[in-house]
């Protein structure tokens, strides 16, 4: 009891308080118990003695209570009291009575049976448990209802409770700003969400009902909630509720399903949105949330995690320099080797509000925990790039900074060749001269039989990482195709067109695009980097094409308008250098499986670098001209795959890229 009575630090008089009245609360009980079981209940025996009832009782409330305040039982906040400690009560209890019996057979000369031992632990057992499902109930609904509420605060002397009621005249929390949802799904995340928002009372969500496939679920209640099934839950049947939103409380839910659930809910007329709750595929640091659904989980897969102990393993306590780290794929590897615990992380980049946006987000999530560097740099200053080796020795470098864009590279050849080429040279020779391990650099698809300057310059780039074998550093190349909401990508753009009311633009009709997310592709550059002996061209494979029009088309039945009526798409015509599709893997007898299905090994010829040489002082002579037509004739001759665009999109029709997409798009259709 000394122990149970303390106060501890910071608690005040509220724990003492509330322990000592339960604790009385059982104490009347079992005295209850007592006079029933010892004194009142009708027995074949003869009765006992007042002496002998009251060395009963005390013996009883001995090892009850003792048992009990051993097993801590009145430091406990019972009104949250889960399964396990109602399992610790009554365990505890059970034990009272063997050693009460035990006891008494040794000590009193009056003794009873250890059936009525058992009547008067399991009596009050009994009352014990309804004293303490009586106080949750109290406290959780006191909280909603105003006068239990009120009823209970007047009473709060003599309950031990404090329950602080929310009025209906409360001006900060009026019942009216209250949003009525149904949530979709009533498994444990689901009926979590619903006991959350319904304990708390100043949740500006109240949950209404549950719409559940389950038929064992179906027609009955969870926390006095009906579950209704998928069919019942009609725009009138949600009204009488009435219903205002709608939450997926589905988080391993099929996307398919989950996007035909999204599509039949969001006909209401309601917002539909998602409940986020961390399950054991989720990242670190991830929090729960309720938002918004974003259009990329409705139109593609669940992301896919691809990452495994060995390479993690591979890049913890190293440091690693990321060029480019304030980019969209940049700053996703920034995030994805933080949680590798590396010894440093260096992120270089000339865009210094990118570089320090990935800097602030690490240092919140991490904190002192990791050691991250930013150095603003240009990859087209050697000198620059001298000065940050020197001063980090990075034993890995991922080489993400470039000029990515295909119609402002078209206009800007020149600078696309300093800084895509002779950047990534630049970059190739410092990463020598410091002895660092490990080179991986970030390809794309357009360097696949490319047809703008962008796709050439990068294709080039492959040449010159790929061949280059003089020194003791290993290099590789990744190559994947777009990325969901990377900067300049299609989705953001229709986004805003569809938010501004339209028109939804196209460049073509026909074109196609592979599509894989920031943190998949990110993951896979690095498995791969890992992987990686020298020389090898890594590419992913994306999956099918997805044909931009059908995009287009999704994201604006998605967003509850219809295309070509409420949103118009119009094309707008090819741009500069634009092909209506990208080759990201050749065929399968030019390359390699990997020990990931995701990453195969493009069979690249090599060159020798005295080849390599030459088609770099062919471009070094050009860029002295400053013209770009010039640069770019010296750019089609230095890479000879280089196609013009008009002539690879009339055969188009043909290519094994646009038919598949045509057939996914078709299946789609069907489905």
């Amino acid at each position: 009891m000394g122990r149970l009575l303390k106060r501890e630090k910071g608690t005040g008089n509220v724990l003492h308080r509330h322990s000592v009245v339960l604790l009385l609360f059982d104490l009347a009980l079992l005295l209850l118990a007592d006079v029933l079981i010892l004194g009142i209940y009708p027995s074949g025996e003869e009765r006992l003695s007042l002496q002998g009832v009251v060395y009963q009782s005390l013996l009883g409330i001995a090892c009850v209570f003792g048992l009990r305040i051993a097993g801590r039982l009145y430091v406990q906040v019972w009104r949250y009291g889960g399964t396990m400690l109602y399992l610790r009560l009554i365990f505890l209890d059970t034990v009272s009575v063997f050693v009460y019996y035990a006891i008494q057979t040794v000590l009193l000369a009056e003794q009873i049976t250890f059936i009525r031992i058992l009547s008067l632990v399991a009596l009050n057992l009994l009352w014990t448990l309804s004293v303490r499902l009586l106080y949750q109930f109290l406290y959780e609904y006191g909280s909603r209802n105003s006068r239990l509420g009120g009823f209970l605060r007047k009473a709060a002397a003599l309950t031990g409770l404090v329950i602080k009621p929310i009025y209906k005249g409360d001006a900060a929390y009026p019942d009216s700003r209250k949003i009525n949802i149904a949530i979709v799904g009533a498994g444990r995340v689901g009926v979590m969400l619903a006991e959350e928002l319904l304990n708390n009372p100043y949740a500006v969500y109240n949950p209404c009902c549950f719409i559940d496939i389950d038929k064992e679920k179906i027609g009955r209640y969870i926390d006095g909630l009906s579950v209704l099934s998928e069919d019942e839950a009609t725009d009138s049947v949600l009204a009488e509720f009435p219903v205002q939103e709608i939450v997926f409380a589905l988080p391993e839910m099929d996307p398919e399903k989950k996007k035909k659930l999204y599509e039949r809910y969001k006909k209401t007329g309601r917002k539909v949105k998602v409940y986020d709750y961390p399950v054991a595929q989720t990242v670190e640091n991830a929090r729960r949330s309720l938002r918004e659904f974003d259009i990329e989980e409705l139109l593609f897969r669940n992301p896919m995690e691809f990452l495994d102990e060995k390479t993690r393993e591979y890049y913890r306590d190293k440091v690693v320099l990321i060029s480019g780290g304030g980019g969209s794929i940049g700053s996703e590897l920034c995030r994805q080797i933080a949680r590798m615990r590396p010894r440093r992380l260096v992120v270089v980049d000339i865009y210094e509000n990118g570089a320090y946006d990935i800097q602030q987000e690490l240092h919140i999530v991490f904190g002192k925990e990791l050691d991250v560097q930013v150095e603003i740099a240009s990859i087209c200053d050697p000198h620059a790039l001298k000065r940050v080796f020197d001063r980090h020795c990075p034993d890995i470098v991922l080489h993400a900074a470039a000029h990515k864009h295909v119609p402002l590279m078209e206009h800007n050849c020149c600078e696309a060749v300093k800084n895509n080429v002779f950047g990534t040279l630049n970059i190739v020779k410092a990463a020598e001269a410091h002895g660092v391990e490990k080179f991986i650099m970030i390809s794309t698809d357009k360097a696949v039989n490319p047809t703008n300057v962008m796709g050439a310059t990068k294709r080039l780039c492959e040449m010159i990482v790929l061949n280059r074998k003089q020194g003791g550093t290993k290099f590789s190349a990744t190559r994947f195709g777009n990325v969901l909401g990377s900067n300049g990508s299609v989705i953001p753009l229709f986004k805003r067109q569809i938010a501004s009311g339209g028109p939804v633009t196209v460049t073509d009709k026909r074109i196609i695009r592979y599509f894989m997310t920031i943190p998949e592709a990110s993951q896979l550059v690095l498995q791969s980097g890992a992987m990686a002996h020298n020389g090898e061209l890594y590419v992913l494979d994306m999956g099918k094409p997805i044909k931009i029009l059908d995009l287009a088309e999704s994201m604006i039945r998605l967003s509850g308008l219809e295309p070509y009526r409420d949103i118009d798409i119009v094309e707008t015509g090819l741009r500069p250098g634009e092909k209506l599709y990208e080759e990201l893997l050749s065929a399968s007898e030019e390359r390699d499986k990997t020990e990931n299905s995701m990453i195969f090994i493009e069979r690249d010829k090599p060159l020798p670098w005295d080849t390599i040489e030459e088609k770099l002082a062919l471009l070094s002579i050009a860029l002295k001209s400053e013209d770009d037509e010039q640069v770019k004739s010296a750019l089609r001759q230095a890479v000879p795959t280089f196609q013009d665009p008009n002539e690879v999109n009339a055969s188009a029709v043909a290519a094994k890229e646009m038919l598949l997409a045509q057939q996914a798009g078709e299946a789609a259709q069907v489905g």
